[in-house]
């Protein structure tokens, strides 16, 4: 929560950015400096503000002050860093001939409607016969019980542990929570997913999970974890380009890996790659 209610007025909480995000209907949760109101990327919010902010080069996502620019293109978290060993440049990403691979990278947008519309009879035509209703299984698992009634979650909070209750619950109906084991979350932004299954395990040995995200990630739960007997490390690398033979811990501890995700997408992801994926309702 980034916010409370004071005199009956909606306001920030201590220490806290007074940026009001309309698109989001709360305050900006970012931490301010001393003496400060705004956070830095909202430090035009103040009228007394002379310095001009811009989007990062590296990033647009976030900005920074024009005239240091050139110090923070040195230390911005974007920046590109030296590639780890597990990197491989589009192993996972199908077709190597260049000729070929233009072909899958050519955005939808960019397709003529007659090349459209060609697509869309050929997916009817192969459609045709065969049973295309998509079958729901929903289950659910004990270690989101207390979760999942807590009155405190809104609706989106709900809605990401009944997905996650249902994974772990499908994982265990195919006896893949167990000790000895390596978890791999792909897409694993803040690690819920993982966190989950800790849970689930806490009285199970040598259990370990290894975190996956291309994107620099904030508010991670992973450092709920640092004191338990589990140990959880992240590879900040696109699937596209990872190769699992090579990361060090795996071939250290040379345990059975059991891979989910519960969303995915990009190049490494489509029906002919070789990665495990999981939903909420069945495993793919």
């Amino acid at each position: 929560m980034a916010e409370i209610i004071r005199d009956g007025v909606l306001a920030p909480l201590p220490g806290r950015c007074a940026f009001y995000v309309v698109k989001k209907k709360r305050y900006c949760k970012m931490i301010v400096g001393s003496g400060k109101t705004f956070c830095g990327e909202h430090a035009n919010a103040e009228n007394d503000s002379e310095r001009k902010r811009i989007p990062c080069p590296l990033d647009p996502k976030h900005t920074v002050f024009e005239d240091s620019l050139a110090k923070h293109m040195k230390k911005c978290n974007s920046k590109e860093k030296p590639k780890p060993i597990y990197y491989v440049k589009d192993i996972n990403a199908g077709p190597i001939n260049e000729e070929e691979k233009l072909k899958y990278e050519v955005s939808i947008a960019d397709r003529t409607k007659e090349e459209l519309d060609g697509l869309i009879q050929k997916m009817k035509t192969a459609l045709q016969g065969l049973n295309t209703k998509i079958h729901s299984d929903i289950v659910s698992h004990p270690a989101l019980h207390e979760a999942l009634n807590d009155p405190k979650n809104g609706n989106f909070a709900f809605k990401h542990l009944k997905q996650q209750a249902s994974i772990l619950g499908h994982m265990e109906g195919l006896e893949l929570l167990g000790p000895d084991k390596c978890y791999i979350e792909f897409g694993a932004g803040r690690g819920k997913l993982s966190h989950w299954i800790h849970v689930a395990l806490q009285k199970a040995e040598n259990v370990h999970f290894l975190l996956v995200e291309r994107s620099s990630t904030r508010f991670k739960v992973d450092s709920k974890h640092k004191n338990t007997d589990s140990t959880f490390d992240r590879l900040q690398v696109d699937i596209q380009h990872l190769d699992l033979r090579k990361v060090p811990f795996l071939r250290e501890k040379a345990l059975p890996v059991i891979a989910v995700g519960k969303h995915l997408c990009g190049a490494a992801t489509g029906p002919n790659q070789a990665f495990l994926c999981s939903s909420s309702q069945t495993w793919l």
